[in-house]
């Protein structure tokens, strides 16, 4: 079954989040997504809140930058809520956008390796590992989280060789004993946050999922899926890799123009471009929403966000549509 989200996008203040929070769980919303965005909201406070605030809805964060982030820091936070939250917290790390890097001094030389090296240390410190090493970026002497999350069976063998038998039942029995998640909610999953051809084949290669932004048409998402195999078979990789893709949407009597002017502001279509939601979003009632979902899951999406226009009128009745009337169209 495809998974069904929303993104609350940081363009609305951080006090409409509790809103929209509780209208998606109260709706049986499955996922509420979430971004780090410059010079917006951060990503961890806005999903911490977000799973305190509710019992079942899970929070992903698509992403959060590296380059502004130790770590050490960011494992830490993610093994912290995945032990407050079992199997509700998704977290993507992405190389950010370099010019907002630029602003704040932290524009890296090489994005692709800073990314392949938090993806590897962060990996390996979720399964439990003692991790040291010395990159480019990355400089880690002997860490190892005191209080691991759950990890799956073959991720918590690894840690016991790393830190022995103590670190591998901790590791196994994280979050209270609660055992492990799946998929990008599972202790150790982290996803990354890809577009080109490098960083594609690196998530296959270092990352237990994908993320795709709403700039990635069909086509895009069924190369994305063959460059990610690649990456995956080059490192010996096996089981399955979660692909989430974003979806422009916009519903309502202006649903057409809204999400035209979305477009053009994005640069992705122009003022004389045709029917622009046959590719790069969708515009219309739950059935056109629900046809357009299947055909990027189709193309190789587990799960599909909706992404509401920056103009979206009500964010909560956009939570309630999707959770109420698409979700249940989508197989």
């Amino acid at each position: 079954m495809t998974a069904l989200g929303v993104v609350f996008r940081p363009q609305l203040a951080p006090e409409r989040l509790r809103g929209v929070v509780r209208a998606a769980d109260q709706a049986g919303l499955e996922e509420l997504w979430l971004w780090e965005d410059c010079f917006l909201e951060s990503g961890i406070a806005t999903a911490s809140a977000a799973l305190a605030w509710t019992e079942r809805l899970r929070v992903g964060v698509g992403l959060l930058p590296v380059p502004l982030r130790n770590v050490a820091l960011t494992t830490m936070e993610t093994a912290t809520l995945r032990r407050l939250f079992p199997g509700r917290f998704a977290v993507g790390l992405g190389h950010g956008v370099q010019d907002w890097m630029g602003q704040v001094g932290a524009r890296a030389e090489s994005p692709v390796t800073l990314l392949r090296e938090h993806l590897d240390a962060m990996r390996a410190l979720l399964r439990g590992e003692r991790v040291s090493v010395e990159g480019r970026y990355v400089k880690l002497d002997a860490v190892a989280l005191d209080w691991p999350p759950a990890v799956d069976g073959d991720a918590a063998n690894e840690a016991g060789v790393a830190n022995g038998a103590g670190a591998r039942a901790d590791a196994a029995n994280g979050a209270g004993g609660t055992g492990a998640a799946a998929g990008p909610y599972a202790g150790a999953a982290v996803l990354a946050g890809a577009r080109g051809p490098r960083s594609l084949r690196l998530a296959g290669e270092a990352a237990d999922g994908t993320v795709l932004d709403a700039s990635s048409a069909l086509e895009d998402v069924r190369a994305a899926r063959r460059l990610i195999d690649e990456g995956r078979a080059a490192a010996g990789r096996t089981g399955h890799h979660t692909v989430v893709v974003y979806l422009h949407t916009a519903t309502g009597p202006d649903a057409t123009s809204r999400l035209r002017a979305e477009l053009e502001r994005e640069g992705l279509a122009t003022a004389n471009s045709h029917e622009p939601a046959l590719e790069l979003g969708v515009a219309g009632d739950a059935a056109t929403v629900a046809k357009a979902v299947q055909r990027v899951a189709e193309a190789g999406a587990d799960t599909v966000v909706l992404q509401p226009t920056a103009d979206e009128p009500d964010p909560e009745a956009f939570v309630r549509f999707a959770a109420e009337q698409v979700r249940p169209l989508v197989p």
